[in-house]
């Protein structure tokens, strides 16, 4: 089957080689979905069917109509036309609660806990009846385990890393035993090895008790390994459909994106060492903007020293970290998330302060924990968690690319929107946003144009220190190698990039320098041209090597 072609979107049991037990019926089929917003159709005359103990792979670029087509099967937007059909019988998904009562459940890519609860007690929400807190801890420890997802019950959610959030999220819909499970890029912030785990247990359930399972995610290799068969979107319609076995990653990524991606951006989406370790960084990075020895004579532009920050708890979360970052330089900061990055990102943000230690930018020490400082000071940060902190969904794209440089669309005091208007779309145009136009809520984006909205705002007000922290984290292989593209870009201009990211095929592809931090400091250092694997993963692991 060619790109090109429009298939249904899933081929049937027989086709597949469908395991033993699994249903001879679909379970889900949605027929002809289509879905507009405004002038925006994000779902044109879409066919899936999903069938009773298999797993079918959902692959598209952001904004390709995934996520919109789950919200429709999930109650939460409406179809325009189409129609879908339950075990055969044509069914009108009111909302959420009904669709829950149908037993459908959905994993989502943004979290949907609260933060002042803990992991039992968000996990418990919406069950009807008294519930008892012990048995409630137990429960959530069980699925837990049986998952192979490391959680405290009693942990405060606001508390946990990214990655613990989503353990919470998977845990809270695994405990509620769904028939139909949709899981919105599910992996995006947990290890190789509890990704591994996930999937081998989901696939024993599912074979066992006859669950239909959608899986979305940009991985492709996790794409290929788990499940049955695979259907790629691209603008809202379906392009191809494949089993799973019969298909390899490189077609999948062409089929995405429409076009050749490069290597290093496929390597990256399937998490392959073997890429990154079969190329210098000249070869991946396009040409270091100087020689090392030049690097090493080029004065730091970020310099942190002696860095110590306490959690709410007075637990130490920097604990005397060193680093430095010189002009043009990619440095990598590579660790086993939970070791302090997310703390690292928040000082560099100006969230939090230190309780000892400085931060420098070309010499001269920035007070930490003081609104604005770091930003004032020639830092900018791409951060972690997008919708956290990194824009306002309920304001517009126009409003989010200057709410940090209102000066520059102001005159007397006064916000011109005008002004403000015609200047975004220039950013819009300049970093290909798709956007129907500057006015709409960032809400209506997809997650890789939201990533581009915060790339133009923190790029265009010319930083001397460009802070990204897991910036490709739940991109598609074209915007991964879009904003790869943009931090070899920025350095080659001059800036100091400080690069954090789980993925470590990521920093061993693109960074000069790599630091590996553990426990609140950096434990080892090592030029791109000395690492290795195994070296940088005994030292994740706190271990010398």
């Amino acid at each position: 089957m060619t790109a090109g072609e429009l298939p249904r979107a899933a081929v049937t049991n027989a086709e597949a080689g469908a395991p033993e037990g699994a249903s001879a019926t679909a379970a889900v089929e949605m027929r002809g979905i289509v879905k507009r917003f405004g002038s925006v159709v994000a779902c044109d005359a879409i066919d899936l069917t999903v069938r009773g103990g298999r797993i079918l792979g959902l692959l598209g670029e952001n904004g390709a109509g995934k996520t919109t087509l789950m919200k429709v099967l999930l109650g939460l937007h409406q179809p325009d036309a189409g129609e879908i059909q339950l075990d055969g019988r044509t069914t009108r998904i009111r909302d959420p609660m009904h669709a829950a009562s149908l037993g459908f459940a959905m994993v989502h890519q943004h979290f949907s806990l609260v933060d002042a609860l803990t992991v039992w007690e968000n996990v418990s929400l919406g069950e009807r009846g008294r519930i008892d807190a012990a048995s409630a801890m137990r429960r959530v420890g069980d699925v837990a385990r049986s998952y192979g997802l490391d959680i405290d019950p009693r942990a405060r959610v606001g508390d946990l890393s990214a990655g613990q959030r989503q353990r919470v999220e998977i845990v809270k819909c695994l405990s509620r035993k769904p028939r139909v499970l949709v899981l919105d890029e599910p992996t995006s912030v947990l290890t190789v090895a509890e990704s591994r785990d996930l999937f081998a247990t989901l696939r024993r359930v599912v074979q066992s008790e006859g669950q239909a399972v959608i899986f979305i995610s940009h991985k492709l290799d996790e794409i290929i390994a788990a499940t049955d068969e695979v259907v790629i979107l691209r603008r809202g319609r379906v392009v191809a459909g494949h089993r799973s076995a019969d298909v390899g990653a490189r077609q999948l990524a062409r089929e995405m994106v429409g076009r050749e991606v490069s290597l290093r951006a496929e390597g990256v989406a399937l998490g392959l060492l073997a890429v990154a370790e079969t190329q210098d960084v000249s070869a991946t990075v396009d040409a270091a903007p100087v020689t090392d020895a030049g690097r090493t004579a080029t004065p730091a532009a970020l310099c942190v020293r002696d860095a110590e920050a306490l959690g709410p708890d007075r637990r130490r979360l920097l604990d005397g970290l060193d680093l430095e970052v010189r002009a043009g330089e990619i440095l990598g900061l590579a660790g086993v998330e939970g070791n302090g990055q997310a703390t690292l990102g928040d000082v560099l943000s100006s969230l939090i302060p230190l309780s000892r230690g400085t931060v420098e930018v070309e010499g001269r020490a920035v007070p930490t924990g003081r609104a604005g400082a770091m930003h004032r000071a020639g830092i900018s940060v791409v951060p972690e968690d997008r919708h956290r902190s990194g824009c306002v969904l309920d304001m517009s794209v126009a409003e989010n690319l200057f709410i940090t440089e209102l000066d520059t669309v102001s005159r007397g005091g006064f916000l011109n929107r005008r002004r403000m208007r015609e200047r975004a779309m220039q950013l819009i145009e300049e970093f290909g946003i798709t956007a129907p136009s500057s006015d709409v809520p960032m809400r209506a984006l997809s997650g890789g144009n939201q990533q581009r909205v915060i790339l133009a705002r923190e790029l265009s007000c010319e930083p001397k220190v460009l802070v990204a922290a897991h910036a490709t984290r739940g991109l598609d292989v074209g915007a991964i190698e879009y904003v790869n593209q943009c931090l070899v870009e920025v350095a080659r201009r001059g800036v100091a990039v400080l690069l954090i990211s789980a993925e470590l095929e990521e920093i061993l592809a693109l960074s000069h320098r790599i630091a590996v931090i553990h426990r609140g400091r950096v434990i080892g250092e090592m030029a791109r041209a000395e690492a290795d694997v195994e070296r940088i993963g005994l030292l994740m692991g706190g271990q010398a090597a």
